[in-house]
Order: structure tokens, then C-alpha cells, then sequence
């Protein structure tokens, strides 16, 4: 283990994220008509199966390559324009007709539902479904309009799987089918031993990292049920005061680099060029600070086709400050951060 500790990666599991089922638990403001899928592109394949749209799917250009190619194999897709500059979607660029549906993203949970809201009333035709997995109970999520609204747990939650999907309109909803899978299984053994890891037990760290590998490919796509860890736990979890502390720790550590912005999804950095970007990726690791990238796209396999979204996935990295972290982890972050500041571009697209 690092002599400082680990920061970011997968979670772990943690017994004090439970407050009881008194206490904890999903929004009450959540239909109780809802289902939870092992995951959220599993509930979206399932959900576009019940509905067969006639036309395309219109996915924002930068988002999930994983996801969007998943659902690329289902249904015909199309991309509009949505880049992480804070901006929005280029409406221009979402142009569809009789017979599709939109995809929309409350990116990094960052973007106001006052836009789509306007949008879906200008085009009262159209479905849209709305991925709010960077911030699953925000205000846009809760206040939302549109037909279907999806959401990955395992994002911001330390749960091994977890897809929910619900319809602000009162649709009728796919229910899960199939077993559990095998991948959260594997995935919550892992997190069970980061847990003991972090304790400072002797535990092998590759054996638990590959244990989380292995689980996210088996998991990837699963229209199965959620596990029953994750159906028991997350009735008592402390949802409401994870996302909280989460959002509080992002906002210090986007103050502490002098950043525009920060949560409730974390902080996100761009750097002048992919190589800048990848240095720093490998001197946080270095340093014990493992930060993912939201999302890469390989313009020599499946990707967007939008070259302003794969340049800012070029060049973007996401620090991984979350409701894990104490002020200390917050200013070693900072600290690590700023010995590379030169290559990044004050936190901008």
C-alpha cells in the first residue's frame, strides 16, 4: 500500500455508509413505481426493447463509448453535440424526427434541467430518457419531465452494481429478467478485500484489482436484477448524506486548485494536449491517486465522430475526490495536482 493510502479507483465497502432503513434509503420523491437493474446500460437496453422506437437514438457526442456501443448493436443511433465546457447540448447539432428518442445527460452533474425542459416542450413528440448516473438525486432528477430517467448506482455509491430506472411521466417500465451477475459477485468480493486492504491487512492488492476487472466485464450490459447485496443495502444506505459530503470535499478541492467548479461529481481537469494529460494521469498514480477518464474515444474504432468531443477526451481527467475522502486526502490531491499544474488549462475545455 502506499506509505499515504490510496486514493480514488473502485470502492470499497464501508459499514458506516448505513444509516438504517429509518433513516437511509433512496428520495422519497422516487415513484414507487421503479425498477433496479443490475446496471444502467441494462436497464436502458431493456427499456429501448419494450419501447422499439421506429427511428434513432440521439446520444450526446461526448459520453460512455462502452455504453453508446452497446446500445449501437440494439438500435440505430445518431450523436448530437454535448460537450464538457459547462455549456450544454448544441441544440443545433439534435435534430430528430417521427419516431426517435433522445438520450440526455446530466453531465458530471453539473447541467441545469431548465434546458431539456424547454426542449421536451418544443418537442412534445419525442421521448427523451435522461442519464442522471453523475448525480442520481439532484435537483434536475428530481424535478424532471421527461418520459424515462436511468441512473448508475455504482457511480457515486459504494454498491458492486445497481442500475435504476424510473418514468417521471408514470410509463409503463421493463422489469430486470435473467439471474443476478456473476460480475457483481465478483466485484463485492473485492470490495470486501480493498476494505480489509485498506485496514492494513496483508491482502493481495492485484488479486482484489483483478477481482474488480473481471466483475466490471461480466457486469457490462447485465439486463439481470440487482444483486441482493445491493437490494438489501441500499434500502438503509446513506444516500442523501454521502452525496453531500461527496459534493463538500469536490467544492474544497476545486477551491484549493483555484478551479471554476467542482461536484457534485467530482472535479474534472483538461490538460493542453493528450500527452499532458497522461503524464499527470501517471504521476498521480505514482503518487497513490488513481483518476479515472470520462470517457476516451478511440477515433480508429467506435467513437462519436464528433472531433471536438474526442479532443476534450483527449484531453480531460476526472480527480477522484468523493465522500471517501477526509480534508487531508483533499489537500494531498491538491498538493500532488499542482507539482504538474503547468500541463493543465485551468480546469476548461
Amino acid at each position: 500500500m502506499p506509505p499515504e493510502g490510496e486514493i480514488g479507483s473502485e470502492f470499497h465497502w464501508d459499514p458506516a455508509a448505513l444509516l438504517g432503513a429509518e433513516r437511509g434509503g433512496l428520495p422519497g420523491w422516487l415513484p414507487d413505481r421503479r425498477e433496479l437493474f443490475a446496471t444502467g446500460c441494462g436497464a436502458l437496453t431493456a427499456l429501448l426493447r419494450r419501447v422499439r422506437p421506429a427511428g434513432r437514438v440521439h446520444i450526446p457526442s461526448f459520453f460512455c463509448t462502452g455504453v453508446a456501443h452497446v446500445l449501437s448493436q440494439r438500435v440505430r443511433i445518431a450523436w448530437y453535440r454535448h460537450l464538457p465546457d459547462g455549456r450544454g447540448p448544441h441544440w443545433e447539432t439534435l435534430r430528430p424526427a417521427e419516431g426517435d428518442m433522445v438520450l440526455a445527460q446530466n453531465l458530471f452533474g453539473r447541467e441545469p434541467g431548465e434546458p431539456w425542459r424547454a426542449w421536451m416542450r418544443a418537442h412534445p413528440r419525442i421521448p427523451v430518457i435522461e442519464d442522471h448516473s453523475h448525480d442520481p438525486f439532484g435537483e434536475w432528477s428530481r424535478t424532471s419531465a421527461a418520459a424515462y430517467a436511468v441512473a448508475s448506482l455504482r457511480k457515486t455509491l459504494p454498491l458492486p452494481d445497481g442500475g435504476l430506472l424510473w418514468s417521471p411521466r408514470g410509463m409503463p417500465l421493463p422489469a430486470p429478467t435473467g439471474p443476478e451477475s456473476h460480475g457483481a459477485h465478483l466485484k463485492l468480493a473485492a470490495m470486501l478485500l480493498k476494505t480489509a486492504w485498506l485496514e492494513g491487512r496483508t491482502v493481495d492488492r492485484d488479486g482484489f484489482r483483478q477481482l474488480q476487472v473481471q466483475g466490471e466485464q461480466e457486469l457490462l450490459g447485465s439486463e439481470g436484477p440487482a444483486s441482493a447485496f445491493t437490494r438489501a443495502a441500499l434500502p438503509a444506505l446513506d444516500v442523501t448524506g454521502l452525496r453531500a459530503t461527496g459534493e463538500r470535499r469536490a467544492r474544497e478541492l476545486a477551491q484549493a486548485l483555484d478551479l471554476p467548479s467542482g461536484g457534485p461529481f467530482r472535479v474534472q481537469l483538461f490538460c493542453r494536449d493528450r500527452a499532458g494529460r497522461d503524464g499527470l494521469l501517471s504521476h498521480l498514480a505514482r503518487n497513490g491517486i488513481f483518476a479515472p477518464v470520462h470517457w476516451r474515444q478511440d477515433r480508429t474504432a467506435f467513437w462519436s465522430g464528433d472531433p471536438m468531443a474526442a479532443d476534450a477526451a483527449d484531453r480531460i481527467l476526472t480527480l477522484p475526490v468523493d465522500h471517501r475522502c477526509s480534508s487531508a486526502d483533499v489537500r494531498r490531491i491538491a498538493e500532488v495536482t499542482r507539482a504538474f499544474m503547468p500541463v493543465v488549462n485551468a480546469g476548461v475545455a
